[in-house]
């Protein structure tokens, strides 16, 4: 188990939620093994189904996906031994980090505009080869060994960067296959539209790896609300939804996640460890012209086992212009999203809080 030292605890003031959970989220879920293996016309049902989640909900589970399941159990221990080092060791570890790099370990402040949860993540950039904070060399390993080797479980031992790498290549490859089969669900000719922004060898990816330690115990919780709030669940990651054009996420089974429906009612999504879920993202809501919807969503945590996370964010490349595509818009049609650089966009939601709607300010008046 992984918890704050007393005095950093009690300097975080987080924010108080309601107590009851809410109920449980009937997820769409797409087998892309079964779509595969029925031919064109199974290709089809599952492009029409892949659509119709992104219209709906924002969101879906993919199934049968191709990912090896050895691999993901790899990544998920090596994360667990990673949260479990000493906070000292954690830090140290990103020390090369260059200063201002959004990149790296943190803890509990989320960005640089006043965000807090109850989580620790490391972020790393990806580039064509795979997972990398762009401050290390391809022969330098992403994570320095900690101070005590002895106290790590043997997971840790194998390189963290190259595990990392390998589960960025077999996801990344899965994530094209979802894009395309958006773009086909589309009725797009140019099937490959979505997935070939993701794969530029500048494209703006990310991987984040995500731990959400159990919920703070109730003396804490009471002396960070004034003696009030205890039970209540503790937000880990606040509500928000993800500026990039997809992001794909794998935790282990605790649960934690929840996603906003489109009349603003909360569900619970039942975790799912053999299972990725896919979010729409802001960028992907733009190339549609609302046609898909970027879905909001959440981690609240309240539970006695931590929750471990990794996520895939497939961005554009910074210079790339996004806009409504014409063929989704229509002879006569309304782009509801002006013109504007991926860069530019990055830029301005950066500077918001997690919860703000970043999209508005790109919405066309007329």
């Amino acid at each position: 188990m992984v918890v704050l030292a007393k005095g950093e605890l009690e300097q975080i003031a987080l924010p108080a939620v309601q107590k009851a959970a809410p109920p449980l989220a009937d997820v769409p879920e797409v087998d892309l093994a079964a779509a595969a293996s029925r031919g064109a016309e199974g290709r089809a049902a599952a492009a029409r189904a892949v659509a119709a989640a992104c219209e709906e909900h924002g969101f879906f589970k993919v199934t049968g996906h191709g990912v090896p399941l050895d691999l993901l159990a790899r990544v998920e221990n090596a994360a667990a031994a990673f949260f479990a080092l000493q906070q000292r060791d954690k830090e140290s570890a990103m020390s090369a980090v260059a200063p201002g790099s959004p990149f790296g370990y943190a803890s509990k402040r989320i960005g640089s505009n006043g965000d807090l949860g109850w989580v620790e993540y490391l972020l790393l950039g990806v580039t064509a080869a795979g997972a990398s904070t762009g401050d290390h060399s391809a022969d330098e390993p992403l994570l320095p060994a900690p101070a005590d080797e002895e106290a790590v479980p043997s997971a840790w031992r194998c390189s963290f960067r190259d595990l990392l790498n390998e589960y960025t290549v077999a996801v990344r490859r899965m994530t094209c296959e979802v894009l395309e089969l958006m773009a086909e669900g589309l009725g797009m000719a140019e099937t490959d539209a979505f997935a070939r922004l993701v794969l530029e060898d500048d494209s703006d990816s990310m991987l984040r790896v995500n731990h959400y330690p159990p919920r703070p115990e109730l003396k804490h919780l009471q002396q960070l609300h004034g003696g009030g709030g205890g039970g209540g669940r503790v937000t880990g990651f606040g509500e928000h939804t993800d500026p990039q054009i997809i992001s794909v996420l794998r935790s282990n089974a605790t649960s934690g996640l929840e996603i906003a429906l489109r009349d603003g009612t909360w569900v619970s999504v039942p975790p799912d460890q053999g299972s990725f879920f896919v979010n729409v993202g802001d960028a992907l809501q733009v190339l549609t012209n609302g046609r898909f919807r970027s879905v909001r969503h959440r981690v609240m945590v309240n539970s006695v086992r931590s929750r471990v996370s990794v996520i895939f964010f497939g961005g554009p490349p910074p210079r790339e212009t996004l806009a409504p595509l014409p063929q989704l818009v229509g002879e006569g049609g309304r782009s509801r999203y002006r013109e504007f650089t991926w860069r530019e966009y990055k830029s301005s939601a950066y500077r918001t809080k997690l919860a703000d709607n970043r999209l508005c300010h790109f919405e066309t008046t007329s």
